[in-house]
């Protein structure tokens, strides 16, 4: 056979195999996800919750369909819904502001509606805020770690609805760490704060819906509460299994890996090191100016910790912590997220790292790293030289007790 024809057979080949790939992503990206949300089974199903009333909704950028629609826009537009006021989370409504920045009250563009910002000198919803809605919907994506804070205003929203006899109806969204694994110390009550406001885990294993459930009954909000359950979520499904677009949570939290590393690499906030805010790979990538990147990452994978690797790295900050300074650390590989354990990772890099650096290490001098744990004598077994293993040992059975507490508010067998 000429080589002009074996050419010509060898092109037609990798033209049809493109063809029926392309073909095969359009047909698989046109089926629905195997998850149909809350928000989605509120507007098919019980709409009639809405009809005559003044409609509220806390939400941020994750409030969408799985299309990737906003439901601020798809309650704006349905004629058959009165929505009359928005309320946002830290980071606000649109996702538009870093994390910590206090967000004012303001008019919403798109919409023209008034929106009420719960982060900043107001976290609980006034009389005033919530004067002209008759039911208040919630609908934010969590990340399944106790400290980011949405958890805290879903919990400051059932009790200012309580407080004006307002129904609330929480729109569930996955765990996107999935709903099996619970991990890391109870919370202190001394210890409550806006990052930390209920004695639960690190890594609480709950929906939205499941927390909102838990809160209300286990701390006496008493609210008027209706949870809007997803169909086809399953407990053991990390966010990849349920097919829907992962939308990111805040501008720190960009994507899937992100949030599975939070629930322990977070604590890195309480100390001089960089969680990696200001890189392209936050909470991912951590260091210090005084950090030897090569050994770290020895020492680090030399303990063989489940579903996990490190890789030596160098990075300059754009902002936060060691802005604009050569740092040098290791970015961290989930490898196996089955097996991952986020809490015990991060403890165990903390503690590598003040053990290697004890001169130049410190935690934070306002203990926020106290906060963040939801105690003080995790820190205090750090810096007195106590393992990993048993500074867990010891909030084993806290964690213990709190799995039996939340059974009775799963929603997702």
């Amino acid at each position: 056979m000429k080589k002009w024809l074996v050419g010509f057979i060898a092109i037609l080949f990798v033209f049809s195999t493109l063809h029926f790939t392309t073909a095969s992503e359009r047909k698989d990206h046109g089926k629905p996800p195997k998850v149909k949300l809350g928000v989605e089974v509120l507007l098919d199903q019980h709409k009639d919750l809405l009809k005559g009333k003044r409609v509220g909704l806390v939400t941020n950028p994750t409030g969408v369909d799985h299309q990737l629609s906003s439901i601020v826009d798809l309650l704006a537009k349905d004629p058959d819904v009165n929505l009359t006021a928005l309320y946002g989370p830290e980071h606000g409504v649109r996702g538009d502001a870093q994390a910590g920045a206090n967000i004012s009250s303001y008019i919403d563009s798109e919409t023209g509606l008034p929106v009420y910002s719960l982060y900043g000198a107001t976290k609980i919803p006034t009389a005033e805020m919530l004067q002209n809605v008759d039911v208040l919907l919630f609908d934010i994506q969590d990340v399944g770690t106790r400290f980011y804070t949405y958890i805290s205003t879903l919990a400051y929203v059932l009790q200012g609805a309580k407080a004006q006899h307002i129904p609330v109806i929480v729109l569930d969204r996955p765990n996107p760490l999935g709903g099996d694994v619970v991990e890391g110390p109870v919370l202190d009550p001394a210890y409550s704060s806006f990052v930390g406001l209920y004695p639960i885990p690190l890594r609480h294993g709950m929906t939205m819906g499941e927390l909102a459930s838990f809160f209300n009954k286990e701390f006496d909000i008493n609210a008027d509460l209706t949870v809007m359950k997803m169909k086809g979520w399953k407990r053991s499904m990390n966010y990849d299994d349920t097919k829907l677009f992962f939308v990111p949570p805040s501008p720190n939290m960009p994507t899937l890996d992100t949030a599975y590393v939070y629930p322990g690499l977070g604590l890195i906030e309480g100390t001089n090191v960089s969680e990696g805010r200001g890189t392209t790979r936050p909470f991912e990538t951590i260091g210090a100016p005084y950090i030897n990147s090569t050994k770290l990452a020895a020492k680090l994978n030399a303990l063989y910790l489940p579903g996990v690797t490190f890789r030596a790295t160098s990075f300059i900050p754009t902002f936060s912590k060691h802005s604009g300074v050569l740092t040098h650390g290791v970015q961290i590989y989930v490898t196996d997220r089955k097996e991952f354990r986020a809490v015990e990772t991060g403890l165990t890099v903390v503690k590598t790292i003040h053990d290697l650096y004890p001169n130049d290490f410190q935690f934070n001098s306002n203990l926020f790293f106290d906060k963040l744990i939801g105690n003080s004598w995790v820190r205090q077994d750090i810096e007195n030289g106590a393992s990993v293993k048993s500074i867990m040992n010891k909030w084993e059975a806290e964690t213990k007790q709190f799995e039996k507490a939340r059974k009775q508010y799963l929603l997702y067998k």
